[in-house]
């Protein structure tokens, strides 16, 4: 029984795990397809930091080991694409048929372990952890070990984008903010009356009242003293200095 490993917390890469799909000539990418059609398969690239990859390729390599046969190489090669930014990436697959034996479709969870829907499209740029069983193989006299995926954990969904093929319009249509509640000029809802004499007399007493409330008060005169001088460069370098002196 092939060996299952868990690639944890790496950058997904044009995942297409909804459905099986195949390249097409004629469209000049992948396109889905059934399980049994030429070369059908789910499949996910993933990024990955240095860490990561030399766990993974250990557990490669002591798979490879523990079935390699004799006319297989003594060790396994490195599957690997280093990028030039530092980080590493490499694929893992699983075909829609294997010996004429249509597979599962690999499973997808979020974060809390929770199965995604049959239909989830896992999205470029989605952090994930990718369980994988491990199995070597020989194929025309090359040898490596495939990872076969077996599910996948979403840990940080990066929403898809539609990309738009339209630039901006000089004068154009433009869609008005249909919130009622949007910034508006404000307007006084409230109607002026005309006061009456005894309101007038009212009034005339409250401003009165508050022209005492906030009557001038003698002006304090006060003495400026003289700022001390700048600390000199010299100064502020033996400040510095001696915070990061050594006892």
């Amino acid at each position: 029984m092939a060996d299952i490993y868990i690639i944890e917390n790496v950058e997904a890469l044009w995942p297409k795990l909804d459905q099986t799909y195949a390249f097409d000539k004629k469209a000049n990418r992948s396109m889905p397809c059934g399980p049994r059609d030429v070369n059908a398969e789910f499949s996910i690239a993933f990024r990955m930091d240095t860490a990561t990859a030399k766990g993974l390729i250990q557990a490669m390599s002591a798979a490879y080991m523990a079935n390699r046969e004799d006319k297989w190489a003594e060790k396994l090669a490195n599957p690997f694409v280093k990028d030039d930014n530092g980080t590493i990436t490499h694929k893992a697959v699983l075909k829609g048929a294997y010996g004429g034996q249509v597979t599962n479709k690999p499973a997808q969870y979020d974060s809390q372990g929770n199965m995604l829907p049959e239909d989830f499209q896992l999205t470029t740029g989605s952090t994930v952890s990718i369980a994988v069983k491990l199995v070597p193989y020989d194929f025309g006299g090359k040898q490596s070990v495939s990872l076969r995926i077996n599910a996948v954990q979403v840990i940080k969904y990066t929403p898809m984008e539609r990309a738009n093929p339209f630039g901006a319009v000089d004068g154009g249509f433009v869609m008005e903010d249909p919130n009622p509640f949007a910034s508006k000029p404000k307007t006084n809802n409230v109607l002026a009356m005309k006061p009456s004499v005894e309101e007038d007399s009212k009034k005339s007493s409250v401003e009165e009242d508050s022209d005492d409330m906030f009557e001038a008060e003698p002006v304090k005169k006060t003495v400026n003293k003289a700022a001390p001088a700048p600390a000199s460069k010299g100064d502020l370098n033996d400040i510095v200095d001696s915070m990061f002196d050594d006892d």
